[in-house]
């Protein structure tokens, strides 16, 4: 077949992946009160025959609810939600890793729960706006963290991937890329704070590696990934001269730790530059595990990195919100139908669930 590798078995961690294909994570904005509803569940059971399904981002905290009606993992009624959408997937036939994000400065203050604030590395606004339910809004200038902040975030995260295994679901994945708090604290243009959160590449690598240690932990390491986007300039983030050096000895970390996989954001795409060959080389040669590629590929072009080693798996996104059995039409080239965009962020069932199965 022209495609075989894409459609071969792949061990990650104890999980047998059927194939090499990931649904990517997307936020669709269909969480009502924060909280997974059916609908959800109905959503992701759907689309089961992905080799490892990597959810939409879900907060750890009431502080990283940014987005409108996005899920979070800290309240009983959110594990029960998530609770619900992993058995949708296992009785497909699935594997489902949440994915935690903290939006940190990427919010507005409409969006949060009472007693919730807009918390990042440094006080300095994304220059940038958020949708909100009254519209589009620009986004204030967040509180800085203190050291306080820092720990009880820390600790929500750890708190969040335990409540993950607890709703039944195979693992986590830490957003580590494109501007929120994970990279936040990375990049030099969100962070630029003088004690040891900061300044240094020693001092801005320190929160992503704390959190991806203590979730190790908390969970087991073959139960955690992270995703990173080394040279995105999404949420107004900026390409750092030192990029090559922090990202080679973040690979170190990851691998120290264990952890299942790195899955590389490359939004050369969307205009953004392309990630640099040697920087991926480097994190290549510096991480043993997995390593998964996204970044809107198609099968062809998927198949060709494989085959040459440079991945181990491949995200696709948005081609998997209008056919939910992706894997099935790419694996018999059958053609795929385009995604109403217009009902990517909306709140009902147009768009999301209603997509035929065939």
């Amino acid at each position: 077949m022209e495609h075989a590798k894409l459609f071969e078995e792949f061990q990650l961690g104890a999980l047998t992946l059927p194939n090499r294909l990931v649904m990517a994570p997307m936020t669709r904005c269909r969480s009502t009160g924060n909280t997974p509803t059916p609908q959800v569940a109905q959503y992701y059971g759907q689309r089961a025959e992905a080799g490892l399904i990597i959810t939409e981002g879900t907060s750890p905290s009431p502080n990283g609810l940014g987005y409108p009606r996005i899920p979070g993992l800290f309240s009983p009624e959110q594990i029960a939600g998530w609770r619900r959408v992993g058995q949708s997937v296992h009785r497909a036939g699935g594997r489902i890793f949440v994915q935690l994000m903290h939006t940190g400065r990427m919010g507005h203050p409409d969006n949060l729960p009472a007693g919730a604030q807009l918390l990042a590395p440094s006080p300095i606004a994304p220059n940038e706006t958020m949708r909100t339910e009254a519209g589009s809004q620009p986004i204030p200038v967040p509180r800085e963290m203190t050291e306080s902040d820092i720990e009880t975030a820390l600790g929500e995260y750890e708190t969040a991937a335990k409540n993950a295994i607890a709703a039944g679901l195979d693992g986590v994945e830490l957003h580590g890329a494109n501007g929120y708090l994970i990279d936040q604290f990375i990049n030099s243009a969100s962070n630029q704070r003088q004690d040891h959160w900061g300044r240094t590449v020693e001092g801005r690598s320190r929160f992503v590696e704390q959190v991806t240690r203590r979730v190790a932990a908390a969970i087991g390491p073959d139960r955690v990934g992270i995703r990173i986007s080394p040279a995105g300039g999404f949420n107004a983030m900026v390409t750092d001269e030192d990029l090559t050096v922090i990202y080679t000895r973040l690979a170190r970390s990851f691998a120290e730790v264990g952890i299942a996989y790195v899955h590389l954001v490359d939004h050369s795409s969307w205009g953004t530059p392309a990630p640099d060959p040697e920087l991926l080389h480097a994190i290549r040669q510096n991480f043993t595990g997995a390593l998964i590629f996204c970044g809107a590929y198609d099968a062809g072009r998927a198949n060709a990195v494989l085959v040459e080693e440079r991945c181990d798996l491949v995200a696709f996104g948005r081609p998997f919100i209008a056919n939910p059995r992706l894997v099935s039409k790419l694996k018999h080239g059958r053609e795929l139908r385009s995604p109403d965009f217009d009902t990517f962020y909306s709140s009902g069932d147009k768009g999301y669930i209603d997509y035929p199965l065939d």
